[in-house]
């Protein structure tokens, strides 16, 4: 009978610390899932400086808009502050005739004449152009020019004179249509021409302004 409960009671205690040890290993087994927190947290305190590093950074290298002005900070001319004129003493051959187109800087500050104008044959000072644009004669280089108040610049201008071309529909012209580099406002010049209505012939061709 005391062997039975010696028995038994070593039988309860070894269950007892099975149950313990087991208890114990499902602890220790189920504690790596807690671990996830600590690296999430991590991951997050990342984050900030990865956002930081994609901002851009100001360098200062932005450009402020050019328009109207050069790169030196001076405006460039406008029609409603030049005067226009022609210097016809230029002489001609072959049929054709070279001026001068000269533009005047009437206003009171300093403005830049760059590159080419647009000029064209018209049949008045608000009329219709007559014919093709003059072609741009890049013979001349494109240079700034600076015009202090009062002081010209001058592109060449070549006129070719219609009769040249057999085609050519001859429609009288009052003058020239002559629009400043850079500009969509325009100025008028009287000068008896005649042009042609065929857009395909072109009689003017005009090289890049120069100091005067």
């Amino acid at each position: 009978m005391t062997n039975m409960r010696v028995k038994n009671g070593l039988l309860l205690t070894m269950a007892a610390a099975s149950v313990f040890l087991l208890s114990g290993c499902f602890q220790s087994q189920a504690q790596p899932s807690g671990s996830a927190v600590p690296s999430d947290t991590a991951s997050a305190s990342s984050s900030p400086s990865a956002s930081a590093s994609s901002t851009p950074t100001s360098s200062g290298s932005a450009t402020p808009s050019s328009t109207g002005t050069t790169a030196s900070g001076v405006a460039l001319c406008k029609a409603g502050s030049l005067t226009a004129s022609v210097d016809s003493t230029g002489g001609g051959a072959a049929g054709s005739v070279y001026m001068k187109l000269i533009l005047t800087n009437s206003g009171t500050e300093p403005c830049v004449l760059n590159g080419f104008p647009g000029v064209s044959l018209t049949s008045g000072a608000t009329g219709d152009p007559i014919g093709a644009a003059a072609a741009r004669d890049d013979s001349q280089p494109v240079t700034q020019v600076v015009l202090a108040p009062g002081k010209a610049g001058f592109a060449q201008l070549r006129y070719t004179q219609a009769g040249n071309y057999p085609e050519c529909t001859q429609t009288p012209a009052a003058g020239f249509r002559v629009y400043p580099p850079e500009d969509t406002a325009s100025l008028f010049i009287p000068q008896q021409r005649t042009g042609c209505s065929n857009t395909n012939i072109n009689l003017l061709s005009v090289q890049a302004f120069q100091a005067g």
